[in-house]
């Protein structure tokens, strides 16, 4: 981590940055602890770097209208999927007119890779195709991935007949095979 700070430090000095001339912005977010949480660790992340950024709280009714608009100098938003698989993700987020693509980021070289690592069965292959996409997306600034969250399971041992998914915490509440083992 250290290394990565000195290196974008020294990008920001060969730009005309630095502790006595500071980048300024705004980073706009939602006025809820999901989202504002991680604006406020950005905010504070990015000092290390010559950036002062000031936190912009957007209600939530004005929020996506302001994305739409493009009108943000950094928008801390949040992406989730039921499925926790690479599809959903790269389709959605970076495919060329996805409307949930919110930076019109558009690569049709690219989608033909989000094609290939998606019909590949070898688990392994796929890992490295999805990782050059990942690659090649930061490389272009498309969306920067900030932080992932992680969740977990917890449940009693009298609980019976409920299957954990292995790609999404959210996509497996049907519960008609459940019971408690009392």
């Amino acid at each position: 981590m250290q290394k990565n700070r000195a290196e974008a430090r020294e990008i920001m000095r060969n730009l005309g940055y630095g502790p006595d001339r500071r980048l300024q912005l705004k980073v706009s977010t939602r006025n809820i602890p999901p989202y504002r949480d991680p604006a406020v660790l950005l905010t504070d992340q990015l000092k290390e770097v010559f950036v002062d950024g000031e936190l912009e709280i957007v209600e939530t009714a004005s929020w996506f209208p302001k994305v739409a608009r493009k009108d943000y100098m950094i928008g801390a938003n949040l992406t989730g999927g039921g499925v926790d698989d690479p599809d959903q993700q790269l389709y959605e987020n970076y495919g060329c007119g996805s409307p949930r693509n919110y930076t019109g980021y558009c690569n049709p070289e690219l989608e033909q890779l989000f094609d290939r690592q998606s019909m590949e069965a070898d688990q392994g292959t796929r890992r490295k195709l999805v990782w050059e996409i990942e690659r090649k997306l930061a490389e272009d600034g498309a969306r920067p991935i900030i932080f992932y969250n992680r969740f977990a399971y917890c449940w009693q041992p009298t609980v019976k007949g409920w299957t954990m998914m292995v790609n999404s915490i959210i996509n497996n509440w049907r519960m008609e095979d459940v019971w408690l083992d009392r």
